[in-house]
């Protein structure tokens, strides 16, 4: 028999994106068909969103949701069957789904994920009659209050799960928003919302959640430590018996580079001459010399402390030295982004960046990049070094996170046994990334074995299949699925 599940996130590929966490919501439920499980994803009524929606109906309205009517719509876009919370007071806003126009958080974000979480735990009890989930899966802080409004609300609970895509990002607001919020006194306490004086929606979700999973194994681990457990190791550590690691996959569908109508030249794994084609058509649109002998490093990632983008650009003279070019694709940090293009024009033809996102530009630097960069200090699981597995980009990777999780550095063990798919270095500082890309090179001029990276990449599963089942088995320990009623026989 098949289970329900509600999915409840702020973002959602391919309607509306601004990082990692779309990719997974918008992927996942695909993936769990196949295990006979129907996702029902929750979002905000951004107004990309509302503009996907073809035909849809109006399940339930809401005379006051923090402050303006609002309502719950049913329908499908690009694939996705998905309840809409319609609420223009909270989510009819240009650009960013959290930042304003100045670049700073919605003042009041926290009523605006909090009436996201708010309608998920209501679904959970029965708000639309034709709709009940066996399981409640909330991603990030934008749904860490669901299994908060369950726990201290009325009515039966449902299942909940609660992913942590980054704990760097934990919605943290004032106290003085409990009673707004529709809280009680009860649950600011240590055991409820309550963190360090404040409200933390990500402490809520992780607290009262049924289990919690993040987005690769290693994170999993890294977040119970004090070095990357962000303040809440200790809530994790006391709850370690109901966290676990399971690791992100890409839609193949998408990321294809056989099929991938994005790149000037479609190839396989038995076709790596026709990447060629794709670095040619690289190296021109970002004003870098055509070079075909020259280590080609691409870059797809936000520039920020977090993504170790500071050590590429002081590594700069490093990866100049050894002949190789640079291409970038970002935006984030304003001091990293002039001092990319700062090293562009001063490198002309070696270094070239585009600041900003272009998803048609992200899938020619996987395809046509020799070398993929990704030196995170942290990194739950990253899907760029997924891409670059999958399109025979050579990932060079700091080892954490899923980093570590996905990629096999090319030690000599690790070639002689033909396993190697690419270049870890650990730990992450500015002389280990100096000798990840040392490392890169040497290998680069060496075809044989950079080409045995390559296949070995292409080679492994970066799909949902895998995570798909995880889910399915977590699912199933919170809410098995009921027992098919048996026929009466007659007598």
């Amino acid at each position: 028999m098949k289970r329900t599940v509600l999915s409840v996130a702020s973002e959602i590929f391919p309607l509306i994106k601004t990082g990692g966490l779309a990719d997974v919501a918008g992927a996942l439920p695909g993936a769990l068909k196949a295990e006979g499980i129907t996702v029902i994803s929750l979002v905000p009524g951004y107004p990309a969103v509302l503009a996907a929606l073809g035909r849809k109906q109006v399940v339930h309205a809401f005379p006051d949701l923090f402050g303006g009517a609002a309502r719950l719509l049913a329908g499908r876009a690009k694939g996705l069957d998905l309840f809409v919370l319609d609420a223009p007071h909270l989510y009819d806003r240009p650009g960013n789904p959290y930042l304003g126009p100045d670049g700073r958080d919605w003042p009041d974000n926290g009523f605006r994920f909090a009436a996201l979480a708010q309608v998920a735990a209501a679904l959970g009890r029965g708000l639309v009659p034709a709709f009940a989930p066996a399981v409640i899966h909330c991603h990030d802080w934008q749904a860490g209050l669901t299994p908060a409004y369950l726990a201290y609300g009325k009515g039966a609970a449902v299942p909940t799960v609660m992913t942590v895509h980054n704990l760097a990002f934990q919605g943290v607001f004032p106290p003085e928003l409990l009673g707004p919020l529709g809280l009680p006194d009860a649950a600011f306490t240590v055991d409820g919302v309550e963190y360090h004086g404040q409200i933390s929606f990500l402490k809520a979700g992780l607290r009262l959640a049924d289990r919690i999973t993040t987005v690769s194994p290693t994170y999993a681990d890294e977040i119970c430590s004090d070095e990357f457990g962000m303040g809440l190791q200790g809530l994790l550590r006391g709850r370690a018996d109901r966290l676990t690691g399971i690791l992100n996959g890409i839609d193949t569908d998408v990321w294809d580079p056989a099929t991938d109508d994005l790149i000037a030249a479609p190839y396989g794994p038995d076709a790596l001459a026709r990447r060629a084609a794709n670095k040619t058509a690289l190296q021109a649109r970002l004003g870098l010399e055509e070079a075909p002998g020259a280590l080609l490093f691409g870059v797809i990632s936000r520039l920020g402390w977090q993504k170790g983008l500071d050590l590429l650009l002081d590594g700069l003279p490093v990866l100049l030295h050894e002949g190789a070019q640079l291409a970038l694709l970002g935006a984030g940090d304003a001091a990293l982004e002039d001092g990319f293009r700062a090293a562009a024009a001063a490198n002309p033809g070696r270094v070239g960046c585009v600041i900003g996102y272009d998803e048609g530009l992200a899938h020619l630097i996987q395809a046509g990049c020799d070398a993929l960069l990704v030196p995170s200090r942290f990194e739950p699981c990253g899907l760029t070094q997924l891409c670059a597995l999958r399109y025979g980009a050579v990932p060079v990777v700091a080892r954490v996170g899923g980093l570590a999780d996905t990629v096999i550095d090319a030690s000599p063990v690790a070639r002689a046994a033909g396993v190697a798919t690419g270049v870890q270095f650990a730990p992450v500082n500015a002389t280990m990334f100096e000798g990840a890309i040392r490392h890169a090179a040497a290998l680069w001029r060496r075809p044989d074995e950079w080409a045995q990276l390559q296949r070995n990449g292409m080679a492994t599963d970066v799909s949902w299949h895998g995570p798909a089942k995880d889910y399915a088995a977590l699912y199933a320990s919170l809410a098995p699925a009921p027992a098919p009623a048996r026929k009466r026989v007659r007598k």
